[in-house]
């Protein structure tokens, strides 16, 4: 019976894990498919929540009905918007932004007038005016850039700031970029102390949820209408966009942290329907007919809510809300800093949950009584559901609803069928399972001794592999979700036949790469000659892959790989829930932080001490360097693998040469040690093309900045 339960755990285990994969795998390759569950899920919660008070500091002058029914259709003339921002300037507002863009000259100027009627006379310009008023007052001009057209205006506003994007990468470009602009007049763009865009973006449901800070138009950055009047509020000259390994993590304005998505979007906390903030009509402005009080020290937008000037947008609370106080919602939560954000991290926080709901869901529907099942399935509905809501307005943090919920609905429906349908594993499908992660000979061994204690935990020396495709990122980009699981398992396939042919136990592929050991479960003699020589048949394999992949127009791989030596906790582990065969201990560690630097120094093997010392057959060998690596006290010597047997000639003396060198940066010879690695790097036929640039840098600042106690230890406090 005992053996029963254990069994029938590991199938309902491995019933949580295909939910968990197949949810994932969703999750990752088509993140677009449910969004629009996703988002009215979440536009409920908002309307759940309701109203909420805004912070009374931002105010909307607006062109209403009634003061398009007293000044006539827009524009106006630009004496009447002079003498609005005049009213606005006298009652001391603290700056007010222009939702509107004045591309054209005003028509009802009279020097306009009297151009058109070619008659002479110094007759007053409503532009040079209003031009005039906006020098003079607080002032932020709107304009907006053209997505689309690749013939619009290339004219660019002048931005007093500087905008530094901090730890981004080469390859990253998340901003949306412009194709041109529609900018306000020059004589009025210039008289202003700035300018923002007023772009607003909808998704693909047509409703407004966040909107881009940023803009990229020719490779230059352009703030917001709103993150401009905040920056010139904080009277700060520099903005900070700070990026992370998956795209823009913040903008910084001084004490002021505003999260975002990875593309530079803000999602809005929307206070309520239309109206939430105070509305004043641009006609009372006009007539002084206003509470000064009302507009004091006050952040002012100037738009409209009228329904023939086509400013109207969809939002979680109204499918027709004016554009205007869409800035507003921006400023009062940048002012408040009640954000609501989509942190990078939390895709990974997503895809936990979703492992973590698929496990517990399925245990509890199997192992709980009949009548107890529905009950637990809306127990996780309602506690998700709440939890979601507590963390999207009690802490900002914007959860996946629909793939959590159909996690819930998947794994009880699942288990129920599986319930139904439940047979004990036999051995040939515990041989099936095997005999995809070991070879043979290691599959027959489990299999005869699997009623046995062969499988708890123990010490014992393994040497541990793993290795990465490098740029897998921009490879995927570059296919659909079809083609890159065919690809990848074109490379996966030959790689884990090698790591099988050499007795090698396959550990987990993550992702793109592959965590494999020897020496486990079984003992094999020159496990860490075994490990060596399976890395360099993968690496020649991939070069013949390499070529049937270009001939094909599909990218290339590189890869690298690392080898560990050393003793690790290896077993059966985990609970009578859930188990695996598998290794843990620093060695493991070590092994994947050695392959991570395969990059650093320019090599597709390394190899360390450890391993290097178990080996008994002949190899091309370089020392890298000696190193600290994040976790670990104890220096570690890193060695490059260049192949089997006795180097080429050329290769020999370039290897000599470099050992030399080596030596004399050892011993702190570091001009000596100069000479040497400038003359290798200066080598056309050289073989490494990182570690001389590296080691003559190293050499060049030691000369300059001798170190004291040198002990040639090189720290990495990361894990590349």
């Amino acid at each position: 019976m005992f053996k029963r339960n254990i069994k029938k755990s590991f199938i309902y285990t491995s019933l949580s894990i295909f939910i968990s994969i197949f949810l994932t795998f969703i999750y990752i390759y088509f993140p677009n498919l449910l969004d629009s569950f996703d988002n009215r899920i979440r536009d409920s919660y908002f309307l759940f929540r309701g109203e909420i008070p805004t912070s009374q500091n931002v105010i909307i002058v607006d062109i209403d009905e009634a003061s398009i029914k007293n000044f006539g259709q827009w524009p106006w003339s630009r004496d009447k918007l002079s003498k609005i921002i005049e009213n606005l300037t006298l009652a001391n507002v603290a700056v007010v932004g222009m939702d509107i863009v004045f591309a054209e000259e005003d028509r009802t100027s009279p020097k306009q007038i009297a151009k058109k009627l070619n008659i002479k006379g110094n007759l007053e310009d409503y532009d040079l005016e209003f031009a005039t008023i906006i020098e003079n007052s607080p002032v932020i001009l709107g304009y907006s850039f053209d997505l689309s057209n690749d013939n619009s205006s290339k004219e660019t506003p002048s931005i007093p700031a500087v905008f530094v994007e901090k730890n981004k990468q080469n390859n990253q470009n998340f901003m949306i970029e412009a194709k041109g602009t529609v900018l306000n007049l020059p004589i009025l763009q210039n008289s202003s102390y700035s300018s923002g865009f007023f772009n607003i973006i909808p998704d693909e449901s047509g409703i407004i949820r966040s909107v881009p800070l940023f803009i990229s138009f020719d490779d230059i950055l352009y703030p917001s209408l709103a993150l401009e009047m905040i920056r010139v509020l904080n009277d700060t000259q520099r903005v900070f966009i700070n990026y992370d390994e998956t795209g823009i993590s913040n903008i910084v304005i001084d004490d002021i942290i505003i999260p975002t998505d990875r593309f530079g979007r803000m999602f809005i906390n929307y206070r309520g329907a239309e109206k939430s903030f105070k509305y004043i009509s641009a006609k009372d402005v006009y007539e002084n007919n206003f509470q000064i009080e009302d507009v004091k020290e006050k952040i002012v937008l100037f738009g409209t809510s009228a329904a023939g000037l086509f400013d109207l947008r969809a939002t979680p609370f109204d499918s027709v809300f004016p554009g205007v106080e869409v800035h507003a919602n921006i400023i009062d939560n940048i002012l408040d800093g009640d954000f609501i954000h989509k942190a990078s991290y939390l895709d990974g926080l997503n895809i936990i949950i979703i492992s973590l709901l698929s496990f517990i869901v399925v245990i509890l529907i199997t192992y709980s009584h009949f009548y107890l099942k529905p009950i637990i399935f809306f127990i996780f509905i309602l506690s998700f559901i709440i939890l979601s809501y507590k963390l999207l307005f009690d802490f900002g943090v914007i959860l996946n609803i629909v793939f959590p919920l159909l996690t819930i609905v998947l794994a009880s429906v699942l288990s129920l069928i599986f319930d139904y349908f439940y047979n004990i594993r036999s051995e040939k499908a515990i041989k099936v399972k095997f005999a995809s992660k070991v070879s043979k000979n290691v599959m027959d061994d489990i299999l005869k001794n699997i009623d046995k204690d062969e499988f708890s935990a123990k010490s014992k020396e393994v040497t541990i592999f793993f290795s990465d495709i490098r740029g897998f990122t921009n490879i995927s980009e570059k296919l659909d979700a079809k083609e890159l699981i065919s690809f990848l398992n074109r490379y996966m396939e030959p790689m884990s036949e090698i790591i099988i042919k050499y007795q090698g136990t396959i550990d987990k592929f993550i992702g793109d790469a592959i965590m494999a050991y020897w020496n486990a479960p079984i003992d094999i003699k020159n496990h860490s000659d075994l490990a060596l020589k399976a890395s360099l048949e993968q690496l020649e394999v991939l070069e013949k892959l390499n070529i049937e992949l270009e001939k094909e127009n599909l990218p290339k791989i590189d890869i690298g790989i690392g080898l560990n030596t050393g003793t690790v906790i290896v077993g059966e582990m985990g609970s009578s829930l859930r188990s695996d065969y598998t290794v843990i201990g620093d060695t493991i560690n070590l092994g994947s932080r050695v392959e991570s630097l395969c990059k650093f120094y320019g090599s597709k093997l390394n190899i360390t001490n450890y391993t290097k010392e178990k080996l008994k057959d002949d190899y091309i060998f370089r020392f890298l360097d000696l190193v600290k690596v994040k976790g670990k006290n104890e220096p570690v010597e890193i060695w490059q693998v260049i192949g089997k047997g006795e180097a080429k000639e050329s290769l020999k003396e370039e290897l000599n040469s470099y050992n030399k060198a080596i030596e004399f940066y050892k011993n702190s010879d570091f001009e000596t040690a100069l000479e040497i690695f400038e003359d290798l790097e200066n080598d056309v036929n050289k073989t490494n093309k990182n570690i001389y640039k590296m080691y003559i840098a190293r050499c060049k600042e030691f000369i300059q900045t001798p170190p004291k106690d040198f002990d040639g230890v090189y720290e990495h406090m990361t894990k590349g």
